[in-house]
């Protein structure tokens, strides 16, 4: 990594920069509207997100840029290599890379983001998932804050540097990837493969305008819970209860894991703010169709999604090994409900924690143009869930932080994005792209 840039970005040219992302900021909704509209659900092992990709490429050649789009899978040594996930289809699901290529002497810099959503699924929303409707401060649809705000900011901070006439010192790369959601990361993989890499990486997830140089870890199981059939709710004997006991038990024994969590996790410091830094929840439980055209019956089986979370420099072998001691306990400790041992699925891949040190240029350097744009400075603090981020840090070496906007609804019905915030988030970006890989020659006017 080079030691410095160029030359130093002036006060004035800071002011001009902010004053573009002002005075642009409707450009900027309407590339997070543009997105949004354009849905790109990643729906395991298959996805849709070759319309946004080709979208985004289609901008960047305006700008005179030379995006590639390839497919993961097709990158050399992708399958070989050992956080490869084997089982997903890349059809039509491409990758995008491109590099700006720099004057010389400068930093180089990977702007990213991932492209795939999580689906609409099926809550009820108040608004069209692809809509990407404004009202007020916010702009609603899927994917809006996770992450299609952050992937229109690094497209933004492109169109502002060639709108504006800079002449970048290092290379900067923009990237966009596919298949981050329920565990992916083989489009982060691939693009580190490929060769779209650099001094540092900024990772435009939605941090609420907070620097997050660390990720936490994350494991789910599926666990299905199951009884011999009741035969219906017309009996002789007793009423049957069908699975609601091992239900029952399950949820007031999953309260014992998450004390023993909390008790015996080494909580990092970029975690220490955080009332529970390692939390352990059900995101799923499910027994059978709901509805009157459904008949009333007593389920037999029950199938639970538990997910849990864990701190930097937790393993895999640690989780899983405390996991299956606290489960293989409780199932014996309650022969009489588990005549039938409850099984047990890991759908998605271990993610694990991760970070770098305050003390990283990257980490220092971009809270520095935060401040100068929020007037204060931003908490540097680990986001609160695994992400791809990792891949940079553990498999190949590139100081990554994340950036972004902040948001609401993430994953849920009636998502959104905050205006305001992702305005102030492109300006301290576009700050820092600058004074990161030095500029060497002012603004058109």
């Amino acid at each position: 990594m080079k030691d410095s840039t160029v030359m130093r970005v002036s006060s004035s040219l800071e002011e001009k920069l902010c004053a573009y992302v002002e005075e642009s900021s409707p450009r900027l909704v309407g590339i997070v509207q543009d997105l949004v509209r354009i849905p790109s659900e990643n729906t395991p092992p298959t996805g849709n997100e070759q319309a946004c990709q080709e979208y985004i490429a289609g901008a960047l050649r305006k700008l005179g840029w030379a995006p590639e789009l390839y497919r993961p899978i097709d990158v050399p040594g992708i399958e070989e290599h050992p956080l490869f996930w084997k089982g997903r289809d890349y059809s039509n699901r491409p990758n995008l890379g491109a590099r700006r290529k720099g004057t010389g002497g400068g930093r180089s810099l990977v702007l990213t983001g991932h492209m795939d959503t999580v689906p609409a699924g099926t809550q009820p929303w108040t608004r069209d998932p692809f809509s990407g409707c404004v009202e007020g401060n916010r702009i609603y649809g899927r994917g809006s804050n996770d992450m299609k705000g952050g992937v229109a900011t690094n497209l933004f901070i492109a169109e502002a540097i060639e709108k504006l006439g800079l002449r970048l010192c290092g290379d900067l790369v923009f990237e966009t990837v596919v298949d981050e959601e329920f565990g992916g990361v083989n489009g982060t993989l691939a693009g580190r493969l490929k060769g779209y890499n650099a001094d540092a990486a900024v990772i435009s997830e939605p941090s609420w305008l907070r620097v997050c140089p660390a990720q936490r870890g994350g494991r789910t199981a599926h666990i299905t819970l199951e009884v011999d059939p009741s035969g219906g709710i017309l009996t002789e004997g007793e009423f049957p209860v069908g699975v609601a006991d091992q239900l029952r038990y399950f949820l007031t024994k999953l309260q014992d894991f998450a004390g023993q969590r909390r008790a015996k996790a080494k909580v990092h410091d970029y975690y220490r703010h955080h009332v529970d830094p390692v939390p352990v929840s059900i995101t799923k439980i499910f027994t059978g169709p709901w509805g009157t055209k459904e008949p009333i019956t007593v389920p037999d089986n029950c199938r639970i999604e538990m997910y849990w979370q864990a701190m930097p420099g937790e393993t895999q072998e640690e989780i899983e090994r405390e996991f299956w001691e606290w489960f293989n306990a409780i199932v014996a400790a309650a022969p009489q409900l588990f005549h039938r041992k409850p099984q047990v699925e890991f759908p998605i891949r271990w993610l694990p924690g991760s970070f770098v040190l305050k003390g990283e240029p990257v980490v220092r350097e971009l809270a520095a143009c935060a401040e100068t744009v929020l007037g204060k400075e931003p908490p540097i603090v680990g986001i609160e869930g695994p992400c791809d981020m990792y891949i940079f840090h553990q498999a190949f070496g590139i100081p990554a932080v994340l950036w972004g906007a902040k948001g609401g609804n993430t994953h849920a019905a009636d998502e959104y994005l905050e205006i305001d915030s992702v305005v102030a988030a492109a300006k301290a970006l576009l700050l820092f792209v600058c004074r990161w890989c030095g500029v060497v020659s002012e603004p058109r006017p």
